[in-house]
């Protein structure tokens, strides 16, 4: 009876070296991630890693994470023209994800997510004297400001994604669109595509839906690298 109990006792104490082990290696390879994906993407900040799963261990020689979670903020991509896309943050779940041997790289079969574009963002990619805010009116619309010719400018617009990573605007309507050239000048103002490059490689934005703090952009992807 004594040496089942000690026997108890070793397995408890030896369950709990494991543990705490298990969780001192997954929080030292969540700081190297986040330093790697810091590095990759020219982040200013480091995001949040989040390694989900356990034991930890096991997964390391296996060499594959169940779910690795992922949180940037700041992350600015070239929209083209010299013109950038700030994405405000980008929170990813990143799913089956195969490693290297000291984490140098990782790379993901598939991944979702989404990524946030505030509106002042938004108004800087449009360009100079143009603004871009909320319209309650549709979850993918927004209200764009602007002059031309010294007349103020108000449009409604529907907004999409076209080919994964490009952000396109689009004005219903146009005011005074019965004046000969007119529309075309006042779309040249109000409509726009932007292409956001810079994600993770291997993801792509997917559907938009718009509300008073900006747009939210859900990503998707597959073999997404997650540092390399």
């Amino acid at each position: 009876m004594r040496a089942l109990r000690i026997t108890l006792i070793v397995a408890v104490i030896l369950g709990v070296l494991f543990v705490a082990a298990d969780r001192i290696a997954v929080s030292i390879a969540e700081s190297k991630a986040a330093d790697k994906i810091k590095t990759s993407q020219g982040l200013t900040g480091t995001p949040d890693v989040s390694i989900k799963g356990f034991p930890f261990l096991t997964q390391v020689a296996g060499k594959e994470l169940d779910e690795v979670d992922i949180s940037m903020e700041g992350l600015t991509t070239d929209a083209g023209n010299g013109r950038s896309v700030r994405v405000s943050e980008l929170d990813a779940q990143l799913h089956t994800v195969g490693i290297s041997g000291d984490f140098s790289s990782a790379t993901a079969d598939r991944a979702t997510g989404t990524a946030h574009i505030s509106y002042t963002d938004l108004s800087r990619a449009a360009g100079p004297g143009i603004t871009v805010a909320y319209d309650p009116s549709g979850t993918n619309r927004v209200k764009i400001t602007g002059s031309l010719l010294g007349f103020s400018l108000t449009a409604r617009s529907t907004i999409t994604v076209v080919d994964g990573d490009t952000i396109k605007l689009h004005a219903q309507s146009v005011p005074g669109g019965s004046v000969p050239g007119w529309e075309q000048k006042v779309r040249q103002r109000t409509d726009m595509e932007r292409q956001v490059e810079g994600l993770p490689k291997g993801m792509r934005l997917d559907t938009v839906k718009t509300d008073k703090d900006g747009m939210d952009i859900s990503v998707t992807g597959q073999n997404v690298e997650l540092a390399g």
